[in-house]
This record gives C-alpha cells, sequence and structure tokens, in this order.
C-alpha cells in the first residue's frame, strides 16, 4: 500500500464524533505525510505481544542518568527486528505496520515517548527518532494554520 493509500485509509476509518475527521484530515495527515516522507520505507516491523500490544523499550538518558523514556522500535527488516531483541521471545512476533498507521498509533500510545525508525537493514545502532511531543505539536500548528486559512475573507487578494 503506497502511502497516499496509508493515509486515506486513516481518514476514512476516523470516528465520526464532532470534529474528528476533519481534524485528521486536515491536521493529522498533513503531518504524518511529511514525516513519512522522510522515512526510507512504507512499512516497518514492530515487535508484539501475541495478544497484539507493541513492545515498549525504556531508555536511559546517556548523560543524565534518572532520566528515561519508552520508546518503540520500527525495524526496516524482519531480521532486524528479530535481531533486535537481546535473546529470542516465544512470546513476541515481529509484525509489518504501514508507516502512516505506525506514526498515528504514537498519539494513542501515551505510554510512549517516541517511536525509534531503525532505517539501515542490519544496522541497529542508529535510527531516526520521532517524538510524540514533536508530532502533536506540529498537529497542533498545522490545525491552527488550516483554520486560520479557512477564515480569511473571500476578498482577500
Amino acid at each position: 500500500m503506497n502511502l497516499n493509500e496509508q493515509l486515506q485509509r486513516l481518514i476514512d476509518d476516523a470516528p465520526e464524533d464532532g470534529s474528528m475527521p476533519i481534524l485528521i484530515e486536515h491536521a493529522v495527515v498533513p503531518v504524518l505525510r511529511l514525516l513519512a516522507q522522510r522515512l526510507q520505507h512504507l512499512e516497518y516491523y514492530v515487535l508484539q505481544s501475541l495478544d497484539g500490544g507493541w513492545v515498549l523499550t525504556t531508555l536511559s538518558h546517556r548523560e543524565q542518568p534518572g532520566v528515561e523514556k519508552q520508546a518503540i522500535y520500527a525495524f526496516a527488516t524482519l531480521e532486524d527486528a528479530r535481531a533486535g531483541q537481546n535473546q529470542p521471545n516465544p512470546q513476541l512476533i515481529a509484525a509489518p505496520v504501514p508507516v502512516a498507521s505506525l506514526l498515528f498509533q504514537l498519539f494513542a500510545l501515551q505510554q510512549a515517548s517516541s517511536i525509534l525508525f531503525m532505517e539501515t537493514p542490519g544496522d541497529l545502532r542508529q535510527g531516526l527518532e520521532v517524538k510524540r511531543e514533536e508530532l502533536q505539536h506540529l498537529v497542533q500548528l498545522q490545525w491552527q494554520e488550516w483554520n486560520r486559512a479557512r477564515n480569511l475573507p473571500p476578498d482577500i487578494g
């Protein structure tokens, strides 16, 4: 599924409650498109429990030992996802997730502060981090911009 199809599915699946479909179409989707276009893959592998819950990894700050965050690892290949486990766990599976869905879920998973995209197959030391706070901030800015553009007088120009 290409990126446009992934994003359209998010719009189509939006709950029909109030302004949610409008928010998703005009604020969330443009931000997800921007972020997804910076990534290299349309699909990533995420470690999940057998009941479908995503595996969260606690990361400690290198220079501030008491500072921790919860992250989700998104791997470019199935092999990388398997190699990303410290030791094989039969209670975990690596499932493919479309990039738009993965970014969208960052809103829903309040315990996750970021997703680490391991972009280069075979390289598990370096990834690209997308932080939930940044994602939410970009969506707020996009929503404000969309509302501002909607409220322009018709005779401007």
